[in-house]
């Protein structure tokens, strides 16, 4: 009985600063995340207002944090897209668009109210606090899809490639 009561006791006791749930995926320092409308570049006039929403939605539903309209929140997640490319890939025989791809790069920067950078999954050359995000999406035409809905695509893929890199390193 006593060696049970003592396997018990250091099952428990080894676990002791581990944390269940999602929340451990996530810095523990942070609890609110500032995320300002995101800055366009491109050519398309909407898609700053689109990545905003898709990244406040991605952000709430995946990850502890609270966003808040505060910019003196815990940290605060500034994005610039930086450009837009749209390309044939291929045409049919009266030279018509068959399939079309659209590519968008985000430039992005997470940072702390001391102005530390916190996002840590991806490599940043020494002096730089900027992190760039490329995402892709193809819709046909002849199918009844569009740009709108090709550009909504990515951008809720862009969301979900950034909150993916939010998580801690292990």
């Amino acid at each position: 009985m006593h060696y049970l009561v003592l396997a018990i006791g250091l099952a428990l006791g080894g676990c002791a600063g581990y944390q269940l749930g999602n929340a451990s995926l996530y810095n523990p320092n942070i609890r609110t995340i500032y995320i300002p409308v995101v800055r366009n570049d491109g050519w398309r006039h909407n898609m700053g207002v689109q990545l905003t929403e898709s990244l406040q939605k991605a952000v709430e539903l995946r990850t502890p944090y609270k966003v808040v309209g505060n910019p003196s929140a815990d940290s605060t997640l500034t994005c610039r897209v930086t450009s837009q490319t749209k390309r044939t890939v291929t045409e049919n025989r009266a030279d018509e668009p068959r399939a079309v791809e659209t590519l968008v790069t985000v430039e992005l920067t997470w940072t702390d109210r001391q102005g530390n950078l916190l996002m840590e999954n991806r490599f940043v050359p020494e002096g730089e606090l900027a992190f760039y995000f490329i995402q892709g999406v193809d819709f046909v035409p002849e199918g009844g899809q569009s740009m709108a809905t090709s550009q909504r695509r990515a951008m809720d893929r862009l969301a979900d490639q950034i909150v993916n890199q939010m998580e801690a390193r292990w």
